[in-house]
């Protein structure tokens, strides 16, 4: 069991190392790492995603596990509302134990442990990923700094708008929600433009683990790794582990079950430090929070994935002696 689990995760860990010892060596330095998230971000990413969706139809979609990732989601970050005091820090400490890196390691982890039909289960989730925690987090974020006076003077509706129309009109969710259109009409992708999206998705993935790996070695965890530390366990281990209780207690098993499930134990996306800058609150933690929280996706991923499996085929059998 464990050796068919590694067998997918090797590819994965030797990409994201290879990216790691380049830029450790100074083939790759700090200073093109946004040039690199650009091509993954903005190019390769929308490729991939509208010519895997422009193949599916509305009605083979199925929304209840993407239900079950964002009650568990809820259900943390309210927990880390209610925890400490309703500030912007707060507030950023509840989105990096919610908000996981869907892309740029959920994309290529999914296709190789799932194929094709997990990947359709996980661009599900993608395209209200985003819209969904980010919009919310744009409106505690907005009513802790209201609460503590420092109101830059915006509307609130105005600046929950900004959230809801950028989530959308963003390199993830507009391809998405354009193949699912272009999917109903029922008409092929012309050659001329299929094989371009095909090779540029076949990218995606080599060039997003490549560049997890740059990043981490040019990331410094510095003085702030006890709050980075505390929110990568959080993020990786009490995420994916109160979906798997949701779970259990609402008996839903399955293959799109199981890829939830590995997208709440990814680590925490890039978007989480995006938020901390704007608003200028624990962008060191959270920068640091990243590095280990990958780290820790990684070195936990095989043992999750068995874990997850048994008990998937505990509850398709209906067990009663379920592995703890």
């Amino acid at each position: 069991m464990l050796s068919s689990i590694l067998v997918p995760l090797v590819p994965v860990i030797l990409c994201i190392g290879t990216g790691y010892l380049i830029a450790r060596v100074g083939w790759v330095r700090a200073t093109a790492v946004p040039d690199l998230s650009n091509i993954v971000f903005l190019l390769l990413t929308p490729a991939l995603l509208f010519r895997t969706m422009g193949q599916v139809h509305l009605q083979e979609l199925d929304f209840r596990p993407v239900g079950l990732y964002f009650a568990s989601a809820a259900l943390l970050f309210g927990a880390t509302l209610a925890w400490a005091p309703f500030t912007t820090a707060t507030a950023a400490r509840a989105l990096a134990h919610t908000f996981s890196n869907t892309v740029m390691i959920g994309v290529p982890l999914i296709s190789l442990v799932y194929g094709p039909a997990g990947l359709v289960t996980l661009f599900t989730l993608v395209s209200l990923h985003s819209l969904v925690l980010l919009t919310a987090a744009t409106l505690v974020f907005e009513l802790a700094q209201a609460r503590a006076g420092a109101d830059d003077g915006h509307s609130m509706a105005r600046t929950v708008w900004q959230a809801v129309r950028g989530s959308i009109v963003h390199p993830v969710p507009l391809p998405i929600l354009a193949g699912l259109l272009f999917a109903q009409t029922g008409l092929p992708l012309p050659e001329v433009v299929d094989k371009p999206l095909q090779m540029l998705g076949a990218a995606l993935g080599p060039m997003a683990l490549l560049l997890v790996g740059i990043a981490l070695a040019h990331t410094r965890i510095g003085a702030h790794w006890r709050g980075a530390l505390r929110i990568a366990a959080i993020k990786n281990l009490v995420m994916p582990s109160t979906l798997a209780a949701l779970a259990w207690a609402l008996g839903l098993s399955g293959r799109a079950v199981a890829v939830m499930f590995t997208a709440s134990a990814l680590p925490v996306g890039a978007n989480v430090l995006y938020f901390t800058q704007r608003y200028g609150v624990m962008q060191e933690e959270v920068s640091s929070a990243i590095a280990i929280s990958t780290a820790l996706a990684l070195a936990e991923t095989a043992r999750r994935e068995a874990a997850i499996r048994a008990f998937l085929n505990c509850m398709a059998t209906q067990c009663c002696e379920c592995p703890a």
